[in-house]
């Protein structure tokens, strides 16, 4: 456990950015992982002009429990040696901390001590003019949350997912702030749900497109020639990324909102009744989507399997008719001095005719019994 040795690394210095944001460095050249860095206190984040010019992760959390409040520290994708210092400085639990810094976790909630490891799935619709095979459709990252009595820590994973938004849309509501970290463990989750009902939303246009095209394509001979089955499994693949972020994170919710939890303010908790309740609803349409698409794909096969045995009469028809004028030719094509009609004058038209006739008749058979 080399992290557990780096645990009291000294904590890099940071450096005030416009707007309250916080950006520690370490070395020239090098860029940190810590991309905010405030204390909140009755629900407001502190400033310049409140002497936190400076403010580091051991600042922050040195001066909330001076004065109250609490700290909120955002990283982003950081190493062991840039997470050591700040898990020893809040006393963040290896097992918790090893988690977050490797990622690639299912949605969960677990308890440490005294703090709080939650695991959300963050799902990104990508955008696409036209779904094909190798269509990706989502992208998915990680926010790892640390709730404690007196101080919030998230640690994203991906691209996606920033929180500076919802950060700001927070300060601007200093009542929902004032009631500490559960407040702001609560918007991330509802964030993030808020971000499957928006990828919900949009999956559900590219599954009507595809059930669209299977079942109301173009028809050649009452019968419809299907899509490419690679572009609905491709489909399939990306509901099901979608459903593992989806499905593992119904038990945290209903955690969060009917166990009583001395991290979580019960004025909070009850908010995590509506998020569970908006995740049950996403939950249902994901399953959904999976068996819809499940049809899908059966029914796309069956119209292929038609298509091929429909293409399979049709050679076969025309074999039969073919078979007639070949089996004709074959007998007036043997080198026998005496054989019927051979110097009749007749012989060769009278032939010829019941030749066609007998095809144009096999083909009018055919044809009236959907064969051809």
């Amino acid at each position: 456990m080399s992290m557990i040795r780096d645990l009291r690394a000294a904590v890099r210095p940071s450096i005030r950015k416009d707007g309250g944001a916080y950006d520690t460095t370490r070395e020239a050249g090098t860029s940190s992982a810590v991309v905010d860095c405030a204390v909140y206190r009755d629900g407001a984040r502190l400033r310049s002009d409140d002497n936190l010019t400076s403010l580091t992760p051991h600042a922050a959390i040195r001066d909330v429990r001076r004065d109250g409040g609490f700290a909120w520290i955002g990283l982003h994708e950081p190493t062991e040696a840039e997470f050591a210092g700040i898990a020893a400085e809040f006393g963040l639990h290896p097992l918790a901390v090893e988690d977050a810094v490797h990622a690639h976790q299912r949605p969960k909630l677990e308890r440490y001590d005294d703090t709080l490891f939650a695991v959300f799935k963050t799902i990104h619709y990508v955008e696409h003019d036209e779904l094909t095979a190798t269509s990706e459709v989502v992208e998915t990252g990680e926010v790892m949350c640390f709730t404690g009595r007196d101080f919030f820590i998230t640690v994203r994973h991906g691209g996606q997912g920033s929180l500076r938004a919802l950060r700001h849309r927070l300060q601007d509501d200093p009542e929902l702030l004032a009631k500490g970290p559960s407040a702001v463990l609560h918007s991330i989750a509802d964030h993030v749900v808020d971000g499957y009902v928006a990828v919900a939303d949009a999956m559900q246009d590219d599954i009507d497109e595809v059930e669209t095209e299977v079942f109301s394509p173009g028809r050649r001979g009452g019968v419809s020639r299907g899509v490419d089955s690679a572009r609905i499994y491709q489909l399939k693949r990306e509901v099901l990324e979608f459903k593992r972020a989806v499905s593992p994170l119904m038990r945290p919710m209903q955690l969060l909102s009917e166990r009583p939890m001395r991290l979580v303010d019960p004025d909070i908790q009850k908010y995590f009744r509506d998020v569970a309740d908006h995740l049950a609803r996403v939950q249902e349409q994901v399953i959904g989507f999976d068996e819809l698409l499940n049809s899908i794909l059966q029914a796309n096969l069956a119209q292929a399997s038609v298509a091929q045995n429909e293409d399979m009469r049709k050679i076969t028809s025309w074999a039969a008719i073919i078979a007639v004028p070949t089996m004709v030719c074959g007998v007036y094509g043997m080198n026998f001095d005496y054989m019927p009609e051979l110097r009749w004058r007749f012989g060769y038209p009278l032939v010829l005719g019941v030749t066609v006739g007998i095809c144009f008749a096999i083909h009018r058979t055919l044809k009236r019994n959907g064969w051809l």
